[in-house]
């Protein structure tokens, strides 16, 4: 996929169009494929850990794609889980996008994996504008970020499919009400799913599976 275009082109529209050949190579492995995204330290890589014992438990196969500005320290603890993984580093880039993803797939084991889960890059705001070709969207936000990042990014809640609020525990501690995040989500999109979870003790880890269908 050595595609690059620069000039007056519709830059988005062909984002789309590699995200479009990257849902279909997933589709055509049998592969259901969700990108992952959230701010740094919200939870995303021990959330999908906590989902990668339970889909495991049920015999289901699970990759990882690790998707940082630099370092593998994320990918190391997918390989270390026993997971199908693969490092990914954008660089300066503070978004993985659909050309970068479809580089990372040619060399990745598809043939091993039955769910695949593609970490972005920490950040609310650049993921939001760059398609994947996943089956899916989840956005991991923390209640220690406080109760009012779902209203300072809405583009990023309204268009994805699925929300965990995590590290609840902490909630009491930080002063924030976690239902003022599921509120103001519900308020931008209702026909999305959010559920409050702690990935560090699994609440909520299996109504999770069950809001992403697996």
């Amino acid at each position: 996929m050595h595609d690059i275009r620069v000039g007056t082109q519709d830059v988005f529209k062909h984002q789309l169009e590699l995200a479009s050949y990257n849902y279909k190579l997933l589709q055509e492995r049998g592969v259901r494929a969700f990108n992952v995204m959230g701010a740094i330290g919200s939870g995303k890589t021990l959330l999908i850990l906590r989902l990668a014992e339970r889909l495991k438990e049920k015999g289901v196969r699970v990759g990882a794609i690790a998707g940082d500005v630099a370092g593998d320290d994320d990918h190391q603890k997918f390989v270390a889980a026993g997971l199908v993984a693969a490092n990914l580093n954008t660089g300066d880039d503070c978004h993985l996008d659909a050309h970068r993803v479809g580089h990372a797939l040619e060399g990745f084991p598809l043939a091993e994996v039955d769910v695949l889960f593609i970490e972005n890059v920490g950040n609310l705001v650049c993921p939001a504008d760059f398609p994947l070709g996943t089956a899916g969207d989840l956005v991991v936000i923390s209640v220690t970020e406080g109760d009012d990042m779902v209203r300072k990014h809405p583009k990023i809640f309204t268009q994805t499919d699925v929300v965990a609020v995590n590290k609840v525990d902490l909630a009491g501690f930080v002063g924030v009400d976690p239902m003022v995040l599921v509120d103001d989500y519900r308020r931008l999109n209702p026909q999305g799913k959010v559920v409050l979870t702690d990935a560090r003790s699994g609440r909520g880890v299996d109504e999770l599976l069950a809001s992403l269908g697996l």
